[in-house]
């Protein structure tokens, strides 16, 4: 049966959740979850909370699912082990080098894989897997027939969120609220800038990049006869209440197996959706998928009301427990308790007097055993054997009764052994080089000119595709020295895997051996067409521990995340070669929606649209891989003369990255990178390299 996965932003939340029937609940902890605006637990509330899950027969899952920095490393692997300790079923993860420190120091805890790795193709579960990771959250874009084909071939559990709000943005892939905002999405600050008014030419009422929430309740059956093994409700920002309607919701259709009524849609809407709910991206169908959060129905409130009482006023959540109790004349009243899960109690009362009138009865032993009421269990089997003329009072009894409860509560809520072990040693530094090498990054084949192989790069990024159809233009770079390097789009799901591998083994025939990928999953990919591979910056790669994973992996460098400061890039211990992106648009959203056909109403692919917000920024959007987009800041990064800061950084390379550009402007940047002109584009930024992100 598919296990439920509820939301739990609170103490209270945990309650709501475990009462209306969840199978798991997911909670933060501390600052290193994706919902550091939660309430999220402190370390006694969490060990508190662990317990009353378990005595419950509900799993506990912790969200250690943002970025963490160096100096943050130790107190990161300090809240998993405290995690562990106290039983936690699994942590839900996303950093690279965080993984890597809590696998070494809490090895006996399971590790998931966030939905922030954008894991959108067998190869990234796998990926996942090879890591040691042994459930991965799947991307959120996914159509049934994606996730189908993962589910059934995957080696690890999979993961699937069936309600709750939809990211404009694939997981994980989102700048756009650090780069405008300071306030980082990977690190659990999003400010939600998807939800705000734009332009698309027209008047600035439109909220072009809000989509409605997901509700799959009526889909559950298909999703596990897929194979899927958990259905996640996304919440943890909202109140308790509403994860009690939901959860009791989806728990009720699940395991009596049928589809929602009309009275429970109806509920689900009340509280909260909006504009209504959408299946847009598990049907394959885009189309309106756009919506807002209106006024709240005045029924809320009352709906809310209902739900909060019945979750506070007593125990919904009941535990199989059986029992069997044997009075015997001369020896102590012995009464043993146990459960399907393999715990057992032991429970002893007094030595049981001379009856005077009516004696204990089997029948009165089993009634009074029953009364369970008020506690989390419901006595599925209960057996008693007495010998006849025996007495005790019923106090008695009943104080055998609480013994019991107490004691398989206390084996329920005991955390297992788990072994505990310091953090391993941080990497060592590769010798750095004097003079970062100078990259070159293309999105066009009209940027692919010979006055750009003129100037002689150490290496041209292009993307693999265009590469791949416009090999030729590849030859000025080669014959002077450049190395070519294909760019793999930001997401690639199976069925368009064989597309990009063709393209890729097209390439390595040509002589382009080396791929830069931004996805785990595409990192398999390339290899198995003969690649070397480089990381991009959609790896997130934020620390020294995540550097170190990707050289043990086999990656030639990596991009150091432009989320990071300066300062910090400079104190990353550096154990394989590390580039920095020091110029261009940096991209704020990857998305399968498009915003183009929405602007201009039909598909209009060549000519990249605009999105404008109310300060007057222009946000320049252009066509990905896939039908999908990619939204560019307004401003263009510009670090041309602060080339001492760059140097002293220790990085192997500095990265340009073209993308509206004209073939022209190309060329006059990058010769103002290389000291040889003084052109400088306007409207220009720092980008995150000294302001950091919260």
């Amino acid at each position: 049966m598919l296990e439920l996965l509820s939301p739990a932003g609170s103490p209270e939340a945990v309650i709501a959740a475990v009462q209306n029937g969840a199978d798991a609940v997911y909670m933060g902890m501390e600052e290193f979850n994706a919902r550091r605006g939660a309430k999220n637990f402190t370390n006694e509330e969490f060990e508190k909370a662990v317990r009353y899950c378990h005595i419950r027969g509900c799993k506990v899952y912790v969200t250690l699912n943002t970025l963490v920095n160096d100096r943050e490393m130790e107190s990161a692997v300090k809240a998993a082990k405290l995690a562990s300790r106290a039983g936690a079923d699994g942590i839900i993860i996303q950093d690279l080098g965080l993984i890597k420190a809590v696998k070494a120091a809490a090895p006996d805890i399971p590790l998931h894989a966030s939905t922030q790795m954008s894991l959108h193709n067998l190869a990234g579960v796998e990926a996942a897997a090879e890591m040691g990771l042994t459930r991965a959250v799947l991307a959120r874009e996914l159509s049934f027939e994606q996730i189908k084909f993962i589910a059934k071939n995957a080696s690890i559990e999979t993961e699937v969120f069936v309600h709750g709000a939809f990211c404009f943005c694939h997981s994980g892939q989102c700048y756009m609220s650090s780069l405008i905002g300071r306030r980082s999405g990977n690190r659990g600050m999003c400010a939600q800038p998807c939800r705000m008014q734009y332009s698309l030419g027209g008047r600035m009422d439109d909220y072009p990049l809000s989509l409605k929430d997901n509700c799959l309740v009526d889909r559950l059956q298909e999703l596990e006869d897929a194979g899927v093994t958990c259905v996640k409700i996304e919440g943890r920002m909202k109140r308790p209440e509403y994860t009690a309607i939901v959860t009791g919701i989806y728990s009720k259709a699940i395991k009596e197996r049928r589809q929602p009524t009309a009275e429970e849609m109806e509920m689900l809407e009340k509280a909260f959706s909006r504009q209504g709910f959408t299946q847009g991206y598990f049907n394959g169908d885009k189309q309106d998928m756009f919506g807002v959060r209106g006024e709240p129905d005045r029924d809320s409130d009352k709906i809310f009301a209902a739900a909060r009482k019945a979750y506070a006023d007593g125990e919904m959540r009941r535990v199989p427990i059986h029992f069997y109790t044997v009075a015997e004349k001369g020896q102590r009243i012995k009464s043993i308790a146990f459960d399907d899960d393999g715990h057992k109690a032991i429970a002893y009362g007094p030595v049981p007097e001379k009856a005077k009138r009516q004696g204990l009865t089997e029948e009165y032993l089993t009634e009074q055993l029953y009364k369970t009421g008020g506690t989390p269990y419901n006595v599925v089997e209960n057996k008693a054997k007495a010998d006849e003329g025996l007495f005790l009072p019923a106090s008695e009894i009943n104080e055998l009764r609480r013994k019991l409860i107490s004691d398989i509560s206390e084996r329920r809520g005991t955390p297992p052994l788990r072994r505990m072990t310091k953090m391993p040693p941080m990497p060592v530094n590769v010798p750095a080089i004097s003079e970062p090498v100078t990259i070159f990054q293309v999105r066009t084949a009209e940027q692919l000119t010979p006055e750009l192989a003129e100037l002689k790069p150490d290496y041209i990024y292009a993307p693999a595709l265009l590469m791949a159809e416009h090999s030729e233009l590849l030859r000025p770079f080669i014959n002077n020295g450049t190395k070519p390097v294909a760019v793999l789009p930001r997401v690639i799901t199976d069925n368009q895997a064989n597309d990009v591998f063709e393209a890729l083994q097209k390439l390595f025939d040509f002589g382009v051996n080396e791929a830069l990928v931004g996805n785990l999953g595409h990192a398999f990919m390339a290899r198995g067409a003969g690649m070397k591979l480089r990381g991009d910056f959609g790896l997130n790669t934020f620390n020294s521990r995540s550097l170190e994973t990707l050289a043990e992996a086999g990656f030639l460098s990596a991009t150091a995340s432009f989320e990071l400061r300066i300062s910090q890039i400079k104190a990353l211990a550096k154990p394989l070669d590390t580039e920095l992106i020091v110029y261009g648009r940096l991209p704020l959203m990857v998305s399968d929606q498009c915003i183009m056909h929405e602007s201009a109403g039909r598909c209009n692919c060549q000519t990249p649209g605009q999105l404008s917000d109310r300060m007057g920024n222009v946000f320049p959007v252009v066509k990905e891989y896939g039908c999908r987009n990619v939204i560019y800041n307004a401003h263009k990064l510009y670090l041309a003369d602060k080339k001492e800061d760059l140097y002293s950084a220790g990085i192997w390379g500095m990265r340009l990255m073209f993308t509206t550009e004209s073939p022209r402007e190309c060329v006059e940047v990058a010769k103002g990178y290389m000291g040889i002109s003084d052109y400088k584009p306007n409207v220009l930024t720092r980008g995150l390299y000294y302001r950091g992100v919260d």
